[in-house]
Formats: structure tokens, C-alpha cells, sequence
């Protein structure tokens, strides 16, 4: 048995770029960056940041490029694929891409519509969750991510075991 499954928990780098195939088909190219941080065996802290091209395809691609922005966290589960082609100066390129196929969104950054998270689906519906005021000093509001995928399964960053 073969299994091809990549999962990503990173900051979007730049706005998602959205276009429309000739065929009508949508599709987004979004930057994600991940970063690992470790200490060495003198007790250094190393940190080593990795830049992830993600491609998402019809609703999703949408959904991408409607609500994801700079600097928001984002989790993108998807398979890997590698694309090659002729460039200009006839050596030949490949690229390794993310395709998506479900995307949880994080909170965005508190410069934009503070408190709310959303949750959409593949089946076009987006729905807006405004944070709900808790006005107990001693709890934070939290706001989870929420699950985009086939289903309306909600995944936690907390159950992420890593």
C-alpha cells in the first residue's frame, strides 16, 4: 500500500494569488511558513524555518483566497506532487506543491474583524462564528480553528500530536 499525505500548521506568507483556469476552473497558490525549533547539544536554541507552496483547487481555492491573509495561522492537509516543465532557457524545473485537500483556519490577525473565525466546507457553505465576550477575568477567549473539508468534523490544534 502506497500513502501520500502531507500536513502543514504554519503562517500564510503572502495574500493568496486566485485565478480562474480557461476552463473556469479556480485555483489559489498560497505560501505557508512552518518553523522547527530545537537546542543543540551545548544547549543553543537553533530555529529553521521552511516555506511550503500549497495549491488548492475549485471551492477550496475560493474559500483560500475569500478569507485566508498575511500572517494568519493555517493548517493545510493535502498530498504531495511534483510538477516539471521546460523552462524559458531549455533546463528542465520541478517544483514539489501541496495539493489541498481540507484547510483549517486559525484566528485571523487582530488588525481584521476581531473575534470571528469561520467554517466552510467543500459544499459551499461559509458560515461566520463570532468569538463569543466572556466577561470572567481569569479565561481567555480562546477561538479554535475550524475544521474545511468534506465533512463538518471539527479538528483541535491541541489534538494535533505534534
Amino acid at each position: 500500500m502506497n500513502f501520500n499525505k502531507a500536513i502543514i500548521i504554519g503562517r500564510v506568507t503572502k495574500d493568496p494569488e486566485t485565478r480562474t483556469t480557461p476552463n473556469g476552473q479556480t485555483v489559489a497558490s498560497i505560501g505557508v511558513a512552518s518553523n522547527r525549533v530545537w537546542n543543540t547539544n551545548n544547549g543553543e536554541k537553533q530555529e529553521k524555518v521552511e516555506y511550503h507552496s500549497i495549491v488548492a483547487w475549485g471551492k477550496l481555492a475560493e474559500i483560500c483566497g475569500q478569507y485566508l491573509t498575511k500572517g494568519q495561522l493555517v493548517l493545510f492537509e493535502g498530498r504531495l506532487e511534483t510538477r516539471t516543465w521546460d523552462g524559458q532557457d531549455g533546463v528542465k524545473r520541478s517544483k514539489t506543491e501541496i495539493i489541498a485537500e481540507n484547510m483549517q483556519m486559525g484566528p485571523r490577525p487582530r488588525s481584521q474583524e476581531e473575534g470571528s473565525t469561520y467554517q466552510a466546507n467543500q459544499n459551499n457553505q461559509v458560515k461566520e462564528e463570532p468569538a463569543q465576550n466572556n466577561t470572567s477575568q481569569n479565561q481567555t477567549n480562546e477561538q479554535t480553528p475550524k475544521n474545511i473539508s468534506n465533512d463538518d468534523e471539527e479538528i483541535k490544534i491541541e489534538d494535533i500530536p505534534f
